[in-house]
């Protein structure tokens, strides 16, 4: 099981650290935020240091469709009645500014970048449609009703936004890191004020930035509160359809579509991390049915982290960390949200202002109905008994038989049938008895 980004992708690699060593900056993570993060710092002149347990873009970076998109499903017309008008427009403001940026980067790099429109389709609810329409005239941004005719099967029509983008994400990522201050095999065991401990070294810093997908200190923010993890999936096809753009559906059990070069990437069959959901055999089912003469050629699954509003996490990690600072929640839109993160973040350490910093602020309030779901879902797992238990907060571990793995249900850490961990905020194998 490898996505197809790897297949012909040489990303560059970097020694572990091997002495203690300072730093203003320490970027923990080395997928797409942290070494977005890292490039804009480096551009802007800021001291900084990137570590990486592993290697660079091992985790869920690698496991993207890579769109680049400001259209993240039927969103707006919630966000309108959650954080209002003037949020909601800088909500979708800083999201284009991302797009942007990637246009204008991606000009001077071979990533098989290309401009494509992004198209959120409904199959039977026409009114959903009409109502993020409304949202967006709100808004003030450009789009347009369109028909499906390069799907294969009938809508109701679809929401378009033009000029946005895909691409290939670890070509893109093997170009901009070259020169980055990086370590891989760099494996941060604990964290104490201004002190990075690991095994090689320790190192010492002003400003922290958390970029490891899931945030691993427990102590501040109440991210496992904040969070939980959807898991989901992907099959890419030969011999099948060319689309004029990216596709989505706005059900939460949908499918999505986009081409890279002569291959058909059809993504979905999601569920929350430790559930049951469709997986790799409901779109098998669904190209069976839809390009029977096609060839599934790459196989793989990603995981997201979902936050308590649909807005993602950006900014201080608490308001008792001021000098510490985290990016994630992506909602399934890491591409994007990467960059926007990137640029949030270097201003800020910079010295500067960001606009966008209040839409996105970590510490904004947590009551909201998905509080309760997370809640109930740890309490109820905490309870059951269950010889393998997480390491991270020590709920009931469910098998994945889809995957051959151990996952947690409450916040997403995953482990192999071994133990090994695979997926964090866990930050260790589980213990063998």
């Amino acid at each position: 099981m490898s996505s197809i980004w790897i297949k012909d992708t040489t990303l560059p690699h970097f020694n572990p650290l091997n002495t203690n060593i300072k730093t203003d900056v320490l970027i923990l993570g080395g997928g797409i935020s942290g070494i977005l993060c890292a490039y804009f710092l480096q551009k802007k002149g800021i001291d900084y240091i990137l570590v990486e347990g592993q290697t660079i873009c091992s985790g869920i970076t690698k496991n993207t469709t890579a769109k680049i998109t400001s259209q993240h499903g039927l969103i707006y017309h919630k966000l309108l009645k959650t954080i209002g008008l003037e949020k909601t427009q800088l909500y979708l403001e800083a999201n284009q500014n991302a797009v942007k940026k990637y246009f204008e980067l991606c000009k001077n790099i071979d990533c098989d970048f290309e401009k494509k429109p992004s198209y959120v389709y409904s199959c039977n609810n026409r009114k959903k449609l009409e109502k993020e329409a409304d949202a967006l005239t709100k808004i003030g941004f450009p789009f347009h009703f369109a028909e499906t005719p390069s799907l294969p099967f009938p809508t109701v029509g679809a929401i378009c936004f033009e000029d946005q983008a895909q691409f290939h994400p670890l070509k893109f990522i093997s170009q901009i890191a070259q020169n980055l201050n990086i370590y891989e095999h760099t494996f941060v065991k604990e964290l104490t004020e201004n002190l990075a401990i690991t095994n090689q070294g320790n190192i010492s810093y002003q400003h922290l930035i958390v970029t490891t997908h899931f945030p691993i200190d427990n102590k501040h923010g109440l991210y496992f509160l904040k969070m939980y993890q959807h898991r989901s999936y992907v099959i890419a096809l030969k011999h099948a359809a060319q689309l004029n753009g990216m596709y989505i559906d706005e059900a939460k059990q949908g499918l999505s579509f986009r081409n890279y070069k002569d291959f058909l990437l059809i993504g979905g069959g999601s569920h929350r991390s430790g559930k049951k959901g469709g997986n790799w055999q409901e779109l098998r089912t669904f190209a069976k049915k839809y390009y029977p003469l096609a060839v599934e050629t790459f196989h793989w699954a990603t995981q997201d982290c979902m936050t308590l509003d649909q807005v993602p996490y950006i900014g201080l990690y608490s308001k008792n960390m001021s000098q510490c600072y985290v990016a994630t929640g992506f909602q399934k839109w890491g591409m994007t949200t990467s960059m926007l993160s990137a640029i949030l973040l270097s201003d800020l350490l910079a010295g500067g202002e960001n606009s966008y910093t209040s839409v996105f602020r970590p510490s904004r309030t947590i009551l909201r109905p998905q509080l309760f779901l997370n809640s109930w879902e740890a309490i109820t797992n905490l309870l059951t008994i269950s010889k393998k238990r997480c390491p991270h907060l020590g709920c009931a571990l469910k098998w994945n038989p889809a995957e051959h793995s151990w996952d947690c249900p409450c916040h997403g850490s995953r482990f192999t049938e071994d133990g090994i961990l695979l997926d964090n905020p866990a930050n260790g194998n589980l213990k063998q008895k």
